[in-house]
């Protein structure tokens, strides 16, 4: 699992680290900027009115030279080369000279220019211990935070991964219940984790029986049809071996035994799909067009007084290696579903080479049927009475067991087309 609970939780995580730590990290930096620049502007300027104040009391008070600030007084009409030749250029206000260690005030009053120097070297230091330490000390926090806390998720996570795994290894048909048996799941699933674990237990058990439910009566129920239809072909060859039949008795005969065929191509087919998907059914080269048209002469039988036209089209010889009462099902299906809904019209069957196609003039269909036509039991006219609405979903199972590729098209009042590709 690729993309799991756990390693998304690791990844909100480490985004989480990563977008705290930029912005703590712009943050210290903010810091140091206003430490330089704002706070020592501001403690400069303070210092030069205090500096005023004192000199105004006695004009022979010294600039300020202390540990961090140094300073120097240009009289009103005195030269400046007493002055730091860095400092004869400077404006009044603040300066940051590029190449020195020095963040500069020029206060400028009538009795002269006050040039106050504080080194930037301690304006760095005071933005590390006030600025850059508690920032670092915050992130530290947060990392140990996000540590963790993401310990904890992950525990907390660690069960429904469990499960997420083991489910993700079961078979869609055969789903393995006895993975989620409660005896065999960790000590530490609790809670809701272990309500999941155990509706899913429920639920693959229950999946488990239906499927082999299912799979047993279609077998069994299969097998069983073969003895009565067996008698029913036999019976019906020995009624035609007789000379005295009458030619109505003959094609009532003849109508038994294709019909005996049909149940019994029924049968192969829904064997088929009863077996499991990888075992494969027994496969041989056929004549498409030979079983299309024994369906297409099936169906006009069965119209009977109907005005409906079936009519088979295409070429000669097109062979397909698959099964051939699969392909009779799959057509017989089609051809049938075209006749029960064509009142009056024709029905035109296509054998080309990759493809079969069914169209007819019937009713036809809406797109809100045409998108429900493949589902089991649906009718697109329930009030007719022929079908059961199971046979296009029979016909896209056993299509879809072969890699064939069904599909419909349909527009109400002008009929519908079925075609059935062969990959």
């Amino acid at each position: 699992m690729p993309h799991g609970l756990p390693r998304k939780i690791r990844i909100a995580f480490i985004l989480q680290a990563v977008l705290a730590s930029l912005g703590v990290l712009l943050g210290a930096w903010l810091v140091s900027l206003v430490i330089k620049h704002s706070l020592v502007s501001v403690a400069l300027r303070e210092e030069a009115a205090y500096f005023w104040t004192l000199h105004d009391a006695s004009p022979t008070q010294p600039p300020p030279n202390t540990r961090n600030i140094r300073g120097y007084l240009l009289e009103t009409g005195r030269s400046s080369l007493n002055l730091p030749a860095n400092l004869r250029e400077l404006a009044p206000g603040f300066h940051e000279l590029p190449g020195d260690d020095q963040l500069v005030w020029v206060d400028a009053q009538p009795q002269g220019r006050l040039y106050l120097v504080f080194l930037r070297s301690r304006a760095e230091m005071l933005a590390v211990w006030f600025g850059i330490v508690p920032v670092l000390l915050t992130l530290l926090a947060v990392y140990g935070a996000t540590w963790v806390t993401y310990r904890a998720s992950n525990r907390l996570v660690s069960p429904v991964n469990w499960l997420a795994r083991r489910v993700s290894r079961w078979d869609p048909v055969h789903p393995q219940a006895s993975d989620l048996d409660p005896d065999k799941l960790p000590a530490d699933m609790q809670g809701e984790t272990r309500q999941l674990a155990a509706a899913l237990h429920s639920l693959a058990s229950r999946v488990t029986e239906n499927v082999a439910r299912e799979r047993n009566f279609t077998r069994d129920a299969s097998h069983e049809l073969r003895t009565p239809l067996t008698v029913i072909r036999v019976a019906s060859d020995m009624a035609l071996a007789d000379e005295t039949a009458s030619p109505r008795q003959q094609r009532s005969l003849h109508r038994i035994q294709r019909a005996g065929r049909d149940m019994e191509a029924v049968i192969d087919a829904f064997l088929i799909l009863a077996r499991e998907a990888d075992v494969e059914p027994q496969l041989e080269m056929f004549d498409v067009t030979e079983i299309v048209r024994y369906e297409v002469d099936t169906a006009a039988e069965l119209l009977t007084d109907r005005p409906v036209h079936v009519e088979l089209h295409g070429v000669e010889g097109v062979e397909l290696h698959g099964p051939p009462r699969v392909l009779q099902v799959v057509v017989s299906n089609l051809v049938r579903n075209a006749c029960n809904y064509t009142d009056e019209g024709r029905v035109d069957v296509y054998v080309e080479h990759d493809r079969v196609r069914v169209r007819d003039t019937g009713i036809g269909m809406s797109a809100q049927a045409l998108a429900r036509a493949f589902e089991p039991f649906y009718r697109a006219e329930p009030e007719r009475p022929q079908g059961t609405g199971l046979g296009l979903s029979i016909v896209r199972r056993l299509c879809k067991r072969f890699g064939w590729t069904v599909t419909l098209t349909s527009e109400p009042g002008q009929g519908t087309e079925a075609t059935v590709i062969f990959r």
